[in-house]
């Protein structure tokens, strides 16, 4: 699940943690107490909120046990105290204490057991914990939908009146998109979205075989040949960075929503789904693909991993499965 705060106001990040918080005590192990993980996303969303005076961008999976917790925000950035990174501050160490996220990331690394904070590419920080709170078994929506501004926006209006076509086309895969998040929860959101980038990719695949003239199991050249021409044709920018018999990385410098979807962090579930699909109908029954940067949350560019088969140990968390025949798996 992905959230954006635009920064500038702070009743925004109260409202989050309140929504993450629920969120949690439908989803942990009966009896759960959730009030240090609530603490966590407190600490962490004010230090974003204070220090970054821009936009935050926050996202919550629950893969295993435990659910992860990333912050990434555009600010001047900071590192981790040597005192937060080993476990406690000396009492005297009143630098460490105070300092620029100083307390709060002492607390999270306390409370949480798990902190990881680096430098983002493009500038800011991103801030990665996993909350101290084990998850039952079942499985519920959890309604939280992030705020997002209606679009299109009226500065896109043409000089002779009226909204074009893409301007309206963009606007209704963004607002259907952000609809489905406040009826059923961002969890069915991003599913529905996996669903149709599923299906929408298996016939851009197979556009991709008659212009090619291809039969058969594509090779992985050709599956990255095909994941940047479907791409390229909707006004992305994406090129081959690697290419190997076990995986693809691709790189992109241009998003086809605009700046539509850094408020709409979901629909990257698109691209995850319509490259994934592509991937298992063309290996071995699996494949996987994790979105490394993200222009969503504020990356310069994003970087994109297709595995073409089971995916390494090290990329889970925030990986989405899919098998033959191409269905998403979370």
């Amino acid at each position: 699940m992905d959230w954006y705060l635009a920064g500038d106001n702070p009743a925004d990040v109260t409202a989050l943690r309140h929504r993450i918080r629920d969120h949690l005590l439908r989803h942990a192990a009966a009896g759960t107490d959730v009030s240090d993980a609530e603490l966590v996303v407190q600490e962490l969303l004010a230090n974003a909120f204070e220090h970054a005076a821009g936009p935050t961008w926050v996202q919550l999976t629950w893969a295993d046990d435990r659910p992860h917790l990333v912050v990434r925000d555009l600010g001047a950035g900071f590192t981790l105290p040597e005192s937060a990174a080993a476990g406690a501050p000396r009492l005297d160490d009143k630098e460490a204490l105070w300092s620029e996220g100083g307390r709060g990331l002492w607390l999270v690394s306390h409370l949480a057991g798990e902190l990881a904070v680096a430098a983002r590419r493009g500038g800011g920080t991103e801030v990665h914990t996993v909350l101290p709170v084990q998850r039952r078994a079942s499985r519920s929506i959890d309604p939280a939908p992030p705020p997002i501004d209606v679009l299109p926006t009226l500065d896109e209006a043409r000089p002779e009146g009226g909204f074009g076509r893409e301007s309206f086309l963009r606007a209704l895969v963004v607002q259907l998109s952000q609809a489905v998040e406040h009826t059923a929860g961002p969890d069915v959101g991003e599913e529905v979205v996996a669903q149709v980038g599923i299906a929408v990719g298996g016939q851009m695949e197979a556009e991709y075989r008659l212009a090619q003239e291809v039969v058969g199991r594509l090779s992985p050249d050709q599956v990255a040949d095909c994941l940047v021409r479907l791409k390229h044709a909707i006004d992305g920018d994406f090129s081959v960075v690697e290419v190997t018999d076990e995986r693809i990385v691709l790189a992109n410098t241009r998003c086809p929503f605009g700046d539509a979807v850094r408020r709409a962090p979901a629909l990257c579930r698109m691209t995850s789904s319509v490259f994934g699909g592509i991937a298992a109908r063309n290996s071995d029954g699996e494949a996987a693909v994790v979105l490394e940067e993200r222009i969503a949350v504020g990356d310069p560019g994003c970087r994109v991993v297709v595995y073409l088969g089971p995916p390494q140990d090290d990329a889970r968390p925030f990986l989405h499965r899919y098998r033959q025949p191409a269905t998403v798996t979370p």
